[in-house]
């Protein structure tokens, strides 16, 4: 955070109002908060997402380019500051003014330590009754005399004459699979009218190859 350090000192030292200097520090607060959620959710417990690759990076090709990322951003915000002020900025505030950018690292990452631990659901307190509604709403046993008991063994009856007749072996035997037999035979007829031309040369070829090894051999 040494960019963010040095940003917020130099908008202490400025002329803002009171709304901007709120805000730089509040958008501070909220990127140290998210930065912590990152590191939460992804290197701490035992399995904090739903995602089935491995999280790995151990690798040669993922530790150069964060060797890289890691030089510049320890050094890069010093050097870019080195070279392109010709005058070093010479910051001088009070204590509590110096502690404030802690603070609102601090209290970010507790924030978004708090927010890692909220739950995205909430229990509904309806669902404790629910067994006891469906059954004082359901006229008592009477759908279980009536409706339940007298449609139950019908369905299961059709249950097995549509596995066994309209999706078993009539179906595969019957109107669909002939009519997708005769598709298939039509597309084969329709490529062979397209292409009767090439067949016939084709043919003519072969039987030329024929006639010829027929007469060389005789």
């Amino acid at each position: 955070f040494y960019s963010k350090d040095m940003i917020l000192e130099v908008v202490m030292i400025s002329n803002i109002n009171l709304f901007s200097f709120f805000l730089y520090f509040f958008s501070t607060g909220l990127t140290v908060s998210y930065s912590f959620r990152l590191v939460f959710y992804s290197m701490t417990g035992d399995l904090n997402c739903g995602s089935l690759n491995m999280l790995n990076d151990e690798s040669w090709v993922m530790l150069r380019g964060m060797m890289g990322l890691l030089v510049m951003s320890i050094i890069g915000g010093s050097m870019l500051n080195w070279l392109i002020f010709p005058i070093p900025y010479m910051i001088c505030l009070p204590l509590y003014m110096k502690l404030l950018t802690l603070f609102v690292c601090i209290f970010g990452g507790l924030f978004g330590y708090l927010i890692s631990l909220t739950t995205l659901y909430s229990l509904n307190k309806s669902l404790f009754g629910y067994n006891l509604s469906v059954f004082l709403g359901s006229m008592w046993f009477m759908p279980y005399i009536s409706t339940y008991g007298m449609i139950f063994y019908p369905l299961s009856y059709g249950q097995i004459v549509v596995k066994s007749f309209d999706q078993g072996w009539s179906e595969y035997f019957g109107g669909q699979h002939l009519y997708q037999k005769l598709v298939n035979y039509s597309q084969t007829l329709f490529l062979m009218h397209n292409n009767n031309l090439k067949i016939y040369l084709m043919l003519f070829v072969f039987w030329v190859l024929i006639l010829f090894n027929f007469l060389l051999f005789i």
